[in-house]
């Protein structure tokens, strides 16, 4: 490998760093919001706790629980019924929340933590000046995407952009943030779509839309 491929490698975990920063903020939050699919509503909240990110969503009256723990070159899945907590598995993982079309992977961004990546330039993501990046899943098994490009916003660091991939290279999904706001010194997500794609049609199969409540007294810094 080059240096200059070592050097852009570098520059590319740097800019991953920031943006799980600004994804999590790194210190302790809430974020509270919906999904919504074809009308239906499915309440969802976030709890940011450093190394310790927390998710809660209600579903046919009931409370689900997931959450993530961040460790050296771990970013493992685990559910939590009681006071019970158990690993995912690499099946549950891919599984869509509640028939919207996030599921566990999507919801925790864990590609943001893959460690292989690369940066692949400078685009614009709805007028915003982006960097975009190739990130490629260190696990042939664990998720649904074996690729993801990722366009990360280059003044607020925040995402704007994803597109996953399968191991034949066809699209299953893509993200496409509409609205940031402040929480803190940080932009993170106000509100995001998402649509997931048939990898034999090229075209749409399902919409979902998450958004978050907008914290008082603060200006979304951008609009679509």
């Amino acid at each position: 490998m080059s240096s200059g491929s070592l050097m852009a490698d570098d520059a590319a975990r740097e800019i991953l760093a920031r943006t799980r920063y600004a994804a999590t903020m790194q210190d302790d939050q809430s974020l509270h919001g919906t999904m919504t699919k074809n009308g239906l509503r499915t309440p969802i909240s976030l709890y940011l706790r450093q190394s310790d990110i927390q998710f809660r969503y209600e579903a046919a009256g009931q409370e689900k629980r997931f959450h993530m723990r961040l460790e050296d070159d771990d970013f493992s899945l685990y559910q939590i019924v009681g006071d019970k907590v158990t690993p995912f598995s690499d099946a549950q993982i891919s599984e869509p929340i509640n028939g919207t079309d996030f599921t566990y992977e999507d919801l925790s961004m864990r590609f943001l933590y893959w460690d292989d990546a690369s940066i692949e330039g400078d685009e614009k993501v709805s007028g915003q000046l982006c960097t975009k990046l190739r990130l490629i899943n260190p696990s042939q098994t664990s998720g649904q995407y074996r690729i993801v490009y990722i366009w990360v916003h280059k003044k607020f660091g925040s995402l704007m952009k994803m597109v996953g991939y399968n191991a034949a290279g066809k699209p299953l999904k893509q993200f496409q943030v509409t609205d940031v706001m402040q929480v803190g010194k940080q932009y993170t997500l106000r509100k995001m779509r998402v649509d997931s794609i048939s990898p034999k049609t090229n075209k749409a199969t399902g919409i979902t839309y998450l958004e978050f409540q907008k914290e008082k007294r603060k200006k979304s810094r951008f609009r679509r």
